[in-house]
């Protein structure tokens, strides 16, 4: 996957191919998850310039995500902080603009201080 930071969302196009499909022609909605958590992590490093761990993730799956219409498009966006928990709101669309599945992520951050020494996390200058 790759990132771009746009005012105040991080995005997301990822072309899925056959092996992650769950169904005929469907993405795995296992795999819709794990592409909603990836990019709220993307929040908490490029919005909150430090890292954490997913502590809840909400999904639903509103439609059947086709494979074969092409790129998806992930747009992920930091609701609000309550304390060191980030709470990031995800979209997944078909290349068609079809919102096809929805998240809520909560984020455990660390100062980032700590990120560095124990997580490995870089510095928001170096993503």
């Amino acid at each position: 996957m790759q990132f771009s930071d746009e005012g105040d969302s991080v995005i997301s196009i990822w072309d899925p191919t056959n092996n992650f499909q769950g169904w005929h022609n469907i993405l795995h909605g296992g795999i819709q998850a794990t592409l909603m958590d990836e990019i709220a992590s993307w929040v908490v490093f490029a919005k909150l310039g430090t890292t954490g761990v997913t502590s809840k993730m909400e999904v639903k799956l509103a439609k059947p995500m086709q494979m074969d219409k092409g790129p998806v498009r992930l747009v992920a966006k930091l609701r609000e902080m309550r304390r060191n928990i980030a709470v990031i709101d995800v979209v997944l669309f078909d290349c068609e603009g079809t919102a096809c599945a929805e998240g809520l992520f909560h984020y455990f951050t660390y100062p980032e201080g700590v990120a560095k020494e124990r997580l490995s996390y870089p510095g928001s200058e170096k993503l």
